[in-house]
């Protein structure tokens, strides 16, 4: 590990034990004219709310971002840079709350996310988005919730969304076959009866939209092997996946890296650039990016 690698990976050691790993990375990432709308509700739930950030110009695309927290955990407020970082590309940005343990058990918060993904592909108009360049992403637990919803189209669906309404999916660092479980909290987050439902590897059929990958090589929260299986069972069906692993990247600086003091470390926002510019086409994709 370098040493701004090695700096990087303790400020955000330290930060993780304050609760609040990457909320410092906001005041220090650019605006550049971008605007945001704060608190907009998309529920009657206190945790059914979401923030937009818009960039300078009409956006080219629609992007839901899902933050991590064991299913447990989270506050919206603490991802304004990924905002930021992702309206750079001239894509407006949705960030929303959702409910957690233990206010929420899966499928609660998987309904949530569903409901925050409906919202803003109704809203695509009114912001100047072509509805077919809806694109979800997530980080660690987010990653699960994002690709979950990519490769298990009756969330949307019961919402009125056409099944194969997203033209790609981003899951950083996430966790997509991660039975049996072996933590006491996780098995009451995850009932016994809907496990295997929560996994993003057994609902992988074909026809799913394209997708991102992206772990770090040292992550130990979460393996990486969990990227690696679901692109080989995406593949398996004929599905579009790119993969990317960082080395010397463990599992926060995967996201932390779209923040601009630590894109050095990691090529997280070019990867996600890329994968975006690659399927605006359609709500399958027009292609998926360089494979890798």
């Amino acid at each position: 590990m370098t040493g701004l690698r090695a700096r990087a990976a303790g400020v955000l050691h330290a930060a993780a034990a304050a609760c609040r790993p990457v909320a410092w990375l906001d005041a220090l990432t650019p605006r550049a004219g971008m605007g945001s709308r704060r608190g907009i509700p998309y529920g009657a739930h206190p945790r059914q709310h979401l923030d937009l950030h818009l960039p300078p110009g009409p956006p080219r695309a629609l992007v839901v971002f899902f933050y991590g927290g064991s299913w447990q955990d989270g506050d919206r407020r603490d991802y304004r840079f990924v905002g930021k970082a992702l309206a750079s590309l001239g894509c407006a940005t949705v960030v929303p709350d959702y409910r957690v343990f233990p206010d929420a058990v899966f499928p609660g918060f998987m309904d949530d996310a569903a409901a925050a993904v409906a919202w803003a592909q109704a809203q695509a108009p009114s912001l100047g988005v072509d509805p077919r360049r809806l694109f979800l992403m997530g980080h660690s637990a987010g990653a699960h919730i994002a690709v979950l919803l990519a490769t298990d189209p009756d969330y949307l669906r019961v919402l009125g969304l056409p099944g194969r309404v997203l033209a790609g999916a981003i899951g950083l660092a996430g966790p997509y076959d991660f039975l049996p479980l072996r933590d006491p909290m996780l098995e009451r987050v995850f009932p016994e009866a809907t496990r295997r439902a929560s996994q993003p590897l057994h609902c992988v059929r074909g026809g799913e939209p394209p997708l991102l990958l992206a772990s770090g090589r040292r992550d130990r929260t979460v393996d990486p092997g969990n990227s690696a299986r679901m692109a080989a069972r995406l593949r398996a069906v004929g599905s579009p996946v790119v993969e990317r692993y960082y080395p010397g990247i463990g599992h926060l600086l995967v996201l932390a890296a779209l923040g601009a003091p630590l894109r050095r470390l990691a090529p997280t926002l070019r990867d996600v650039a890329a994968f975006i510019d690659a399927n605006l086409g359609s709500p399958r994709g027009a292609a998926a990016g360089a494979s890798g």
